[in-house]
């Protein structure tokens, strides 16, 4: 796989350490124009500034990237000849390339994502090197069963890889995301072409760069930038693709649904969210408020499985709701590059107007911000911490995925009505109990409809914890095991002795 990189202007940000390295389209082992030759800016949304030129790929630029991929399926090396350990040991190498280039690419991340710098160093890139060892020592121990069945019959299972695989990333954690998905893909033997976010990049391509250097061969991974609506849409779509991977919005992942549904190809969604984060007046107060706040305020709020409905148990409403507020006003909001950041700006300017939006509606529907509440300052992409209270079940921010650093506080009595309310949302993500009584926090767990329940704690991922949603919170599970049966395909064999 060819390694040379194309030109980009330098960014402009004067606090960047980072130098963007490729801006082309990686295409069958090779760094590629778009077939029509535009390109696209990634901005700064700390300054609103423009980072760089990408390739802006559209349909003739996948149908050329799943080619490739099939090409690498059908015929290469990856999947037909080289050993699973083999592939699991390019892994591993991939892990300590990342690993060793971690700074830049969480420089990388910072600038092009706005998180601050110290978050992606400290949680981005860790769970990504993760990720790939834990998917590493995974990839020589995928195992079929041999099964006794009626009659002279020997019986086995196999566990094949499903083929070409397209995968959509969002813009939020997107090396993390990368990594969930490629991990499991690679390490069960499939080719996949790849489409991050078109608001984030430049860390796919610099992770790119790395896969060659892994070992991985040419046409195994292809990596396509651009715009949801053509590239994205041409890549769901697609009748040689075998499984499609996404994460985003519930609404893109219905037409993503629509999209396969002409080769009836496999689909994983990782879709949207609308979680609880519930607090008994029997939790420790200190832990909970500080829980409460790293819930809905990690990230600028911009999780899928962000706490941003905060239920707090009448006797204690008051002191856990205003201590968050309290928490929301000390956050330092600013430029992600800069070490004292510790919130940075929104990714976009349409995040921004999507945040504000729903201020604007919450103020409009009677609710009040304990803090926040708006837009901060007027260059970049800041919106402040807020905490709103006053509102009612019926409302917008409460109903909807905001997706910023916004929660939506109300108490409640009892287990019971606690169970019903926090059910009462479309969405099945993720949910958090803060208690000192174990049994009532297990009594709980089993009664919500989440895909991860977490007690006393929040935020807490690994590679080998699965992660996933009920109803329109998506299909299927990442990481864990129960990833690799989504990129894999079980063949029974049956012979007769």
């Amino acid at each position: 796989m060819t390694t040379a990189t194309a030109h980009a202007p330098a960014a402009k940000s004067a606090k960047s350490p980072v130098k963007v390295r490729q801006t082309q389209c990686l295409i069958n082992g090779k760094w590629v124009d778009a077939e029509s030759g535009r390109t696209f800016e990634t901005i700064n949304p700390a300054t609103g500034e423009v980072i760089a030129r990408v390739a802006e790929g559209e349909k003739p630029d996948i149908d050329k990237a799943v080619k490739a991929a099939r090409a690498a399926f059908d015929k290469g090396d990856w999947t037909r000849k080289m050993s699973a350990r083999d592939r699991g040991r390019c892994l591993n190498r991939l892990a300590d390339l990342v690993e060793k280039n971690k700074d830049e690419l969480a420089a990388l991340e910072s600038l092009d994502n706005g998180k601050p710098i110290n978050d992606a160093k400290a949680a981005d890139l860790p769970l990504t090197i993760d990720c790939y060892r834990y998917y590493a020592g995974w990839a020589d121990k995928i195992e079929g069963k041999t099964i006794p069945i009626n009659g002279p019959y020997f019986c086995y299972t196999r566990h094949e890889p499903v083929g070409v695989v397209g995968q959509i990333i969002p813009w939020n954690f997107p090396l993390l995301m990368a990594a969930w998905k490629l991990g499991p893909a690679l390490a069960t033997g499939n080719c996949v072409v790849l489409k991050p976010a078109e608001q984030t990049p430049l860390s796919a391509l610099r992770l790119a760069e790395l896969i060659a250097e892994a070992g991985v061969p040419d046409g195994v991974v292809n990596v396509v930038t651009g715009f949801g609506e053509t590239a994205g849409a041409a890549l769901a779509a697609h009748d040689d693709v075998d499984k499609v991977a996404f994460t985003g919005s519930t609404e893109v992942g219905r037409l993503i649904i629509q999209a396969a549904a002409g080769n009836l190809k496999k689909l994983t969604l990782e879709l949207g969210g609308k979680s609880p984060n519930i607090v008994f007046a029997d939790a420790d107060p200190e832990a909970s408020i500080a829980g409460a706040a790293n819930a809905i305020f990690f990230n600028h709020g911009q999780c899928c499985v962000a706490g941003s409905r905060l239920y707090v148990q009448q006797d204690c409403f008051d002191e856990v709701v205003n201590g968050v507020a309290e928490i929301a006003k000390s956050i330092k909001l600013g430029d992600g590059m800069d070490a004292d950041t510790q919130m940075g700006p929104l990714v976009s300017d349409e995040q921004l107007k999507r945040v504000t939006g729903y201020l604007a509606s919450g103020k409009s529907d009677g609710a009040r911000a304990l803090s926040g509440g708006g837009r901060s300052g007027n260059r970049g992409y800041f919106v402040e911490p807020t905490v709103l209270t006053g509102t009612h079940p019926d409302m917008k921010v409460v109903q909807e995925e905001i997706f910023g650093p916004v929660v939506v506080a109300a108490s409640f009595e009892n287990l019971d009505d606690i169970a019903r309310v926090a059910n009462d949302s479309p969405y099945g993500l993720g949910a958090g109990i803060w208690t000192r009584d174990i049994s009532k926090a297990h009594a709980l767990a089993k009664k919500l409809r989440a895909g991860t329940v977490w007690i006393n704690c929040y935020n807490i991922f690994d590679a080998a914890l699965p992660f996933g949603g009920y109803k329109q919170s998506g299909w299927g599970r990442e990481m864990g095991h129960q990833a690799l049966e989504a990129y894999t395909e079980v063949k029974a064999v049956c012979a007769q002795l």
